[in-house]
């Protein structure tokens, strides 16, 4: 019954459910903040960037008073910067609006924040009765019914969707128990855990699970392979070359314009991979692989030292080396600037 299914899950979170600070608080921003870190980021990193931003921004009016500059040198390692631009957005929207919506459809109008995002921040925030449908609700619902359509398909997120709300327990099917207070914020913080902890991607140890007995993919030897997922992604390579201008303790950097990666942060001169280097540039290092979601970068990396500015393209701007720190840079770049103080000063 899927009535058991729900309770078996509240009585497992109960015992085992993580204990995160934002689920310490029904502050909505607390919470929203907490869901947007969390997007493509795991908990255990993203503790510490909530932790950064609610010391920073302790409240709504205080991100939203920052610059975009601010909130992304706060986010920066983290990676996929959109969220950072979004979530600084939103908090201006949130401002503006004079109050933190509190309605699934008023809470969708935030800029970066779609369904799953949404239910999460309704639910765990106002208790509204609202599923969440994230990667470890589609493992779990997957593994339990056995069901084998695609989930990144229309139809699949449909089915999955309508499942996992049919399965928000509510007052009125739910036993009495301590357990009905706040039941949709609690049965989704369950869910999502179990996904997380227990009905793992990989290696599920199934003979601890509670729903082992009626769990499709266990008795039928397929827990490794739901849920299905259509392999659509194309990851394609590109070259970057960069050269680090030093002169009189100065350094040029620009920003990236929208449209392409890393959005927003600032880098060094980047030349194209079939341009000639200056003359008297310094190899630093060679093909150094990065991985994003659709590319993998290979970049090289030089040094100029130099009494005289080259002639840079008109969006370049020259900063004292000393407040390069203050700027927002992608992690590669970072890592590099990073090495190349260690070797240089």
């Amino acid at each position: 019954m899927n009535s058991d299914f729900s309770l078996t899950l509240l009585k497992w979170f109960r015992e085992n459910g993580r204990d995160l600070p934002w689920r310490q608080t029904h502050d909505p921003y607390a919470i929203w903040l907490s869901e947007i870190i969390l997007q493509q980021t795991q908990v255990k990193q993203g503790w510490e960037y909530w932790e950064r931003f609610m010391r920073r921004w302790p409240t709504v009016d205080e991100l939203a008073a920052a610059t975009e500059d601010e909130v992304l040198r706060e986010w920066q390692g983290l990676g996929y910067y959109s969220r950072a631009r979004n979530l600084h957005f939103a908090a201006r929207q949130i401002v503006a609006l004079g109050h933190f919506p509190q309605t699934l459809e008023e809470i969708r109008q935030l800029k970066g924040v779609g369904d799953y995002t949404a239910a999460a921040i309704g639910s765990i925030a106002f208790g509204l009765p609202a599923a969440v449908v994230d990667g470890n609700v589609y493992r779990v619902l997957a593994r339990h019914f056995g069901i084998g359509t695609p989930i990144n398909t229309t139809e699949g997120k449909k089915t999955f969707q309508a499942l996992a709300q049919s399965l928000l327990p509510t007052e009125k099917n739910s036993h009495p128990s301590p357990l009905t207070s706040h039941l949709s914020s609690l049965y989704n913080q369950a869910i999502m855990d179990f996904g997380a902890l227990q009905c793992t991607p990989q290696s599920p140890d199934c003979s601890v699970c509670p729903l082992m007995e009626s769990c499709e993919a266990f008795r039928k030897g397929r827990v490794g392979e739901l849920p299905v997922k259509l392999k659509t992604l194309k990851v394609r390579e590109r070259r970057l070359i960069y050269i680090y201008v030093r002169c009189g303790g100065t350094t040029a950097i620009h920003r990236r314009v929208a449209g392409d990666i890393w959005q927003g942060l600032w880098e060094p001169w980047l030349v194209e991979p079939t341009d000639d280097v200056p003359a008297g540039t310094v190899l630093l290092s060679q093909n150094v692989k990065h991985v994003l979601t659709h590319r993998i970068l290979y970049a090289d990396f030089y040094l100029l030292e130099t009494g005289e500015r080259p002639e840079l393209p008109p969006d370049y701007i020259w900063i004292p080396e000393s407040d390069l720190d203050t700027y927002a840079l992608p992690r590669l770049i970072e890592w590099a600037v990073h090495a190349l103080f260690l070797k240089h000063f």
